[in-house]
């Protein structure tokens, strides 16, 4: 398990937040800002590593939510991560929403978990997930297709931003900070730089049609 200080960032929803774990302590910038991610990120990040008395050339590795989520959002989360990696020689690791999100849901990697996020318009994607391990990739459909997996999955807890959707309990958009430590500790060494996941292309359109990338 590494002990050096690692750091990550969720801004993949409306809640902008970052984590670093340090000297044994977990400290936390973590609040509903609805936009703006990009403004408020890098200064977060320099009052966490200030009050931990660490530059940032400390830092192992930085964990990043890659999604799915808003479009802008994991957008600027990936790229402040990468680019702090760049700059400072630590690691970045992409960890998906739904392993961070099933994760939170069962700490104790003790049982079966669906993890179902909300794309909006009628579309879901979920992964199963069993004692933390996923048990295929994720997929993708519409409510009844959901439904299909959950009968698939007897005993299955639901998580994510769409499992009241399915039934199960009301989506809580704090991000799983913890979660996402321990997932970005646990990447392997070799794990590709992060790179975004996103639920749908965006609405945005530059002239003659094309998605704006």
């Amino acid at each position: 398990m590494l002990t050096t200080p690692v750091l990550v960032i969720d801004t993949a929803g409306p809640w902008c937040a970052c984590a670093l774990e340090a000297g044994g302590l977990v400290r936390v910038r973590a609040h509903d800002i609805g936009r703006g991610h990009a403004e408020v990120l890098a200064p977060w990040v320099g009052a966490l590593l200030d009050e931990a008395g660490c530059a940032p050339r400390d830092l192992h590795r930085i964990g990043v939510n890659v999604g799915p989520g808003g479009f802008a959002g994991v957008r600027v989360g990936v790229a402040f991560a990468r680019g702090l990696a760049l700059a400072c020689g630590a690691q970045a690791v992409g960890v998906g929403a739904l392993d961070a999100w099933a994760l939170h849901a069962d700490p104790d990697r003790a049982g079966d978990v669906l993890c179902v996020h909300d794309a909006r318009r009628g579309e879901l994607i979920w992964r199963l997930f069993r004692k933390g391990v996923p048990l295929n990739d994720s997929q993708r459909g519409d409510l009844d297709a959901a439904r299909a997996a959950l009968s698939a999955a007897p005993g299955a807890r639901l998580a994510g931003s769409g499992a009241a959707l399915l039934g199960g309990p009301e989506f809580d958009p704090e991000p799983p900070l913890h979660a996402l430590l321990s997932l970005a500790r646990a990447a392997p060494a070799d794990a590709p730089p992060p790179a975004p996941v996103y639920a749908r292309a965006p609405d945005a359109k530059l002239a003659g049609g094309a998605d704006l990338a």
